[in-house]
């Protein structure tokens, strides 16, 4: 079961690296097979389509990136303010690296949506964990008197809006320096700050 489980993670990694290269639409299950040395027919033991391999290997790429935030969430030896800004700049830094990601995802939803399906359901789905996150920081710095009393919600949702408009500055804008979203994400930060 070890070896499956080890070849399966393989096959999501290297795939990933296939939908960003190829696009969701090029991609095929042959390719899929070729970039990981297998035959289709051993891809099918572990996935039944594209579709499937494709939302495995985003859902284990943001499973990583989760465990780094909750490293740095829960780190106590830094301050709220820091919590939240390694937070951001980890988020952005790695939307800048994987920005053809999101071009392939936009896609993606795209198709999906024009097939009729809620496309914002399945979003926030799969981002709950980071709202979830940054409440949290947020929530801590209130109860430590390190911020004033702001509503949590409104707070997430300005911090989360600056991710999304670094991921449109990125694939749609194709913009590579997003280093004033970043600045602004600071002073969002700043203004939650006891003075």
């Amino acid at each position: 079961m070890v070896e499956h489980d080890k070849r399966r993670l393989e096959i999501l990694e290297k795939s990933l690296d296939v939908f960003i290269e190829e696009g969701y639409e090029d991609v095929t299950f042959q390719k899929i097979a070729d970039r990981c040395a297998i035959t289709r027919t051993t891809l099918y033991i572990y996935f039944k389509n594209k579709r499937e391999i494709f939302l495995w290997s985003i859902k284990q790429l943001l499973s990583t990136l989760e465990d780094v935030l909750i490293k740095i969430a829960t780190d106590t030896s830094i301050s709220t303010q820091q919590v939240l800004q390694d937070m951001v700049k980890f988020i952005l830094n790695k939307c800048t690296e994987n920005r053809k990601l999101f071009t392939v995802l936009l896609d993606y939803l795209t198709q999906l949506q024009k097939s009729g399906v809620d496309t914002e359901e399945r979003v926030r789905r799969r981002i709950i964990r980071l709202h979830h996150l940054l409440n949290c920081a947020v929530i801590r710095g209130i109860r430590s008197g390190e911020f004033r009393k702001v509503n949590i919600k409104d707070a997430n949702e300005i911090l989360y809006g600056l991710i999304e408009s670094a991921i449109f500055k990125l694939t749609i804008l194709n913009q590579k320096d997003i280093s004033e979203v970043y600045s602004a994400a600071n002073t969002v930060i700043e203004g939650f700050l006891k003075v």
